[in-house]
């Protein structure tokens, strides 16, 4: 049988194809060969001591296109001896060609099934005092760059817990303020008063610290890795300072094409929304005034499920009412209240939403529902009301109005999805007292006289202004106790109390 010219070009081609697909192969499996090997399966952690020098630490960098050897022999070239380590969540593919040295270690993050749990754990192999966090593409200039890291560091203890050298970019290294309430959910970036001292930093930088303190953080190496390192040091009061020293970038732009750039930020969003959710963040409020939401939408349930014993979930993990939970609480009152009054129904703040309203001019901080008081004789003003009797209706909003299972009021839901509500109570008089057909078991569900509600008096209450009870205090005292506006408590001491020195 004859070979054509054309058969055997494309032999070749196959020959060839499969001689690079077995190089690939022969390389991952060496370098995972290489991480398995680095620490010895054993019956008990040991711990690793510590010697004096610095550990480069590579943690941040795109699997398909990075510069990471290139990072790795830079610093090779100014000091052999270096200790690098390089972490991903997976064993990168394409493959690291990284220096087949012993100071050179690939770890991967995430634990194998056959292997033993200290081998998926950064810190074993960490052997220095110090670590330095570099990102991708960084240039070493000098053996003397991380050497004046440690120095300053050094002449710096006790003020600092880090410092920081600027990796040269068009982006300048910007110094911050952030503050994180974990009870608030919330995470608030300001321009730092000081360009040297700050409590996060916005650009790319060389951030060196102590080995045990980056690892005595909860997620020492989670992505986005400044976001996380810097959420996680300001709620420990750390701060880091921005040094003369200096990194080039051997690569600007780092990514090569747009489709790249694309995937990169991309998976940047991903990770900037993961961690937030591991961390319990829902508001995010930017150095320039922006906001970000990471909670509950319209189109999402609310951030908690069924309350029980009046005490939610959050109040337990020693937290409020999520922000996102709280504006969606807000919104629904006001377009609750914007129908009542153009349908005539008289209505008036009730319960612990007056006390938000004379506490806070708000919703109380770790409340979980708005409750409004209605005449039950101005319900057939309010069609959306009147024609609940025969089922839910979902109003041209989204909004969901619906006769309640647990008794004869009402409520509006958010949206179908998102069910954080506010209820409507009707009540009518009777002998002079406003009473009503359903009774909660609440210390503040009781009869109470008529006057108060003759006038209704506006407040201020959530950004807007609603009607209340005329002699506030006297009402709300009447039905939760003397002094109630003065001393907040959580709606049921008895299975969670409030720390009122926080």
């Amino acid at each position: 049988m004859r070979i054509t010219f054309c058969q055997g070009v494309l032999a070749l081609a196959i020959v060839i194809n499969l001689l690079i697909l077995y190089y690939v192969s022969r390389l991952q499996q060496r370098m995972l060969h290489r991480h398995r090997d680095h620490v010895q399966p054993s019956s008990r952690l040991l711990p690793v001591p510590q010697r004096p020098g610095v550990t480069v630490i590579i943690r941040e960098f795109e699997d398909f296109e990075n510069y990471v050897p290139d990072v790795v022999q830079s610093f090779l070239k100014q000091k052999p001896e270096q200790p690098v380590m390089v972490a991903a969540d997976t064993l990168p593919y394409p493959p690291l060609v990284l220096p087949d040295a012993p100071n050179v270690q690939l770890v991967i993050l995430k634990p194998a099934p056959d292997q033993p749990a200290h081998v998926s754990r950064p810190e074993m192999y960490v052997k220095t005092e110090y670590v330095a966090l570099v990102p991708d593409g960084v240039k070493v200039d000098s053996t003397r760059q991380l050497d004046r890291m440690l120095e300053e560091f050094k002449a710096n203890q006790g003020r600092v817990q880090m410092v920081a050298a600027p990796v040269q970019s068009l982006a300048p290294l910007q110094c911050l303020t952030l503050k994180v309430s974990l009870r608030k959910w919330t995470a608030e970036y300001s321009v730092a008063p000081s360009t040297r001292l700050c409590t996060a930093l916005k650009g790319d930088a060389v951030i060196l610290l102590r080995t045990k303190d980056l690892f005595n953080l909860s997620t020492p190496l989670a992505k986005p890795l400044l976001t996380s390192l810097f959420i996680q040091t300001s709620l420990r009061g750390w701060t880091v300072r921005i040094l003369d020293v200096s990194f080039s970038s051997a690569h600007q732009p780092l990514l090569s094409s747009s489709h790249n750039q694309w995937k990169a930020e991309n998976r940047a969003k991903a990770s900037r929304l993961q961690l937030f959710r591991d961390f319990g963040i829902k508001q995010v409020l930017l150095e320039d005034g922006k906001q970000q939401w990471f909670g509950c939408s319209k189109e999402t349930p609310r951030c908690f499920g069924t309350v029980h014993d009046d005490t939610p979930e959050y109040l337990y993990q020693n937290r409020w009412t999520p922000p996102c939970c709280l504006q969606a609480l807000r919104e629904t009152a006001k377009y609750v209240i914007n129908i009542l009054e153009s349908s005539g129904v008289r209505y008036w703040l009730e319960g612990g939403t007056l006390l938000g309203a004379a506490r806070h001019q708000d919703i109380i901080p770790w409340d979980y529902d708005v409750d409004l008081g209605i005449y039950l004789e101005d319900i057939p003003n309010c069609d959306l009301l009147r024609n609940v009797e025969s089922g839910s209706i979902v109003d041209e909003k989204g909004f969901v109005w619906e006769k309640a299972i647990e008794g004869d009021f009402y409520r509006v839901q958010y949206s179908e999805h998102n069910h954080l509500h506010v209820d409507l109570w009707p009540f009518y008089p009777k002998n002079g007292l406003m009473t009503k057909d359903t009774w909660m078991d609440h210390r503040q569900d009781v009869e109470f006289p008529e006057h108060f509600l003759k006038p209704l008096l506006p407040l201020p209450f959530a950004g807007f202004t609603a009607l209340a009870p005329n002699n506030y205090r006297s009402f709300l005292e009447l039905k939760f106790g003397a002094g109630v506006i003065e001393n907040p408590e959580y709606p049921n001491p008895a299975q969670k109390k409030l720390d009122k020195g926080k």
